[in-house]
């Protein structure tokens, strides 16, 4: 039985090869008797990037399981912040390996009590970092302080607008991964945003302009999906020049 402790609704993305004929609500059917809000989508990554940011990802793994597991894989190659989940049928079960990459595993057939204190223990850990306050960000001579809202490279100050130091710390605090114009829209300017994405791209330009030529690689351009941040390497290794060999007259 359910107990009737109030709990914050998860949001759940779930990617299934074909949500288009099939009931979406046979693929977790306990899901239906739970508060948490699903949407559901093709097994393509680039269903991370519409949308609202999830709570939780989950694999239709049912059948198709070399197609579900290629898609865990890739899905943990793109940073993936959030818990993975492969839904499995019994017989599945022999098929899965650390390899794919997945957090846990949900039977399809898993009651809701079940698939609830799954999410609870997955989703509803605090992040130790978050509970501590928001750290300093360090990437090479980056440093940007969350606290003080100050960016600095090397040392010196950059002059940054409000909206320039929150789209370089978002960026920052997620290396690697690749957000869309959307996205940034969301999370840098908030859902009552109502200018066009063009406004991402005018702050990128200014960001780049004010790290400098040396610098604006640090934020990357996807084409044709959106921007990320590269982290430098931990040390700016230069290969030394070869010391001239002596000749002796």
């Amino acid at each position: 039985m359910l107990t009737n402790q109030r709990r914050t609704a998860v949001e759940i993305l779930i990617l299934t090869s074909n949500p288009v004929p099939e009931s979406p609500e046979s693929i977790l059917p306990s899901l239906e008797l739970l508060p948490h809000r699903a949407r559901y989508a093709g097994r393509d990554v680039r269903a991370l990037l519409s949308g609202p940011s999830p709570d939780a990802v989950m694999v239709d793994a049912r059948s198709d399981l070399a197609d579900a597991r290629a898609t865990c894989r890739v899905l943990q190659a793109t940073g993936l912040t959030v818990p993975l989940y492969a839904i499995v049928t019994e017989a599945g079960l022999a098929a899965l390996q650390a390899d794919w990459g997945v957090d846990d595993f949900l039977l399809a057939s898993s009651g809701p009590a079940e698939v609830e204190a799954r999410l609870r223990l997955a989703t509803g850990k605090p992040n130790a970092a978050t509970a501590a306050g928001p750290a300093v960000i360090r990437a090479g001579d980056l440093t940007v302080d969350p606290d003080t809202y100050a960016a600095k490279l090397k040392g010196t100050p950059l002059d940054l607008t409000y909206k320039e130091f929150e789209l370089l710390r978002f960026l920052a605090q997620h290396p690697g991964r690749v957000f869309t114009r959307e996205q940034l829209l969301r999370e840098v300017w908030g859902y009552d945003y109502f200018g066009g994405t063009r406004t991402v791209d005018v702050h990128v330009r200014r960001l780049r302009a004010k790290l400098g030529s040396e610098y604006e690689s640090m934020i990357g351009t996807v084409r044709q999906v959106g921007y990320k941040f590269v982290a430098p390497p931990p040390e700016n290794l230069r290969e030394s020049e070869p010391v001239p060999k002596r000749v002796d007259a």
